[in-house]
């Protein structure tokens, strides 16, 4: 059976009574009540600084609607294995050579087509997407949620967390004249402190649900 969300409904509607009557049969009223797909050409991203929770709750909308995850940091890590440098080290070249991060840019945009769910620090400015949400915590939970991921002590954490938003501070207003602590460009803006990653996705997942397109 068809699933549709809600603001692809009425299309799908469209299409299967235009191949009804083509065919000369019959359809009765289209299931409106078995909403909760997800349109087949929609983009969304996620953004938040490290700690916030972005990847885990991309990871769980793609698996719960079907998407692909484009991850804006899986591919800054790639670029810095291959030039056999530390993710700090990379950063910090980024800082000078523009290049860098022009070439995530681009990757980016490259694979946020139809059905995905793009990841990354500045990506809704970037791409051009039906739905952009922000992930905010606080600065203390973000730090003890990567030690304990990393198994690393909280003040190794404070330092790598605060060193690496800095660096990046710094790069996209340089580069890009973008104040990543605006949040105006976003859609949604939910506190990942006050709720686990299921509490967050349920959220992220009745907006997707509901919204109207």
């Amino acid at each position: 059976m068809w699933r549709c969300s809600s603001w692809c409904f009425h299309e799908k509607q469209k299409v299967l009574k235009a191949f009804a009557e083509v065919r000369g049969i019959h359809l009765p009223e289209l299931f409106e009540e078995d909403l909760g797909g997800v349109c087949q050409n929609m983009i969304i991203t996620v953004g938040g600084y490290p700690g916030s929770g972005k990847t885990t709750l991309s990871r769980k909308v793609c698996n719960a609607f079907g998407l692909t995850h484009v991850h804006a940091g899986e591919i800054f890590r790639e670029m810095a294995a291959r030039r056999g440098v530390s993710l700090e080290e990379f950063s910090r070249q980024a800082e000078e050579d523009e290049t860098i991060d022009s070439e995530v840019d681009r990757r980016q945009k490259e694979l946020a087509r139809e059905n995905t769910v793009v990841d990354g620090r500045i990506t809704a400015y970037l791409v051009d997407a039906d739905l952009k949400i922000w992930l905010s915590a606080p600065l203390e939970v973000r730090v003890k949620r990567i030690a304990a991921r990393e198994d690393i002590s909280y003040r190794k954490s404070f330092e790598d967390v605060t060193r690496r938003e800095a660096s990046e501070k710094k790069r996209y207003k340089k580069y890009y004249s973008i104040d990543t602590d605006d949040l105006s460009v976003y859609d949604l803006v939910i506190n990942s402190g006050l709720w686990d990653a299921e509490g967050v996705f349920r959220i992220m997942k009745a907006a997707i649900e509901v919204r109207e397109w």
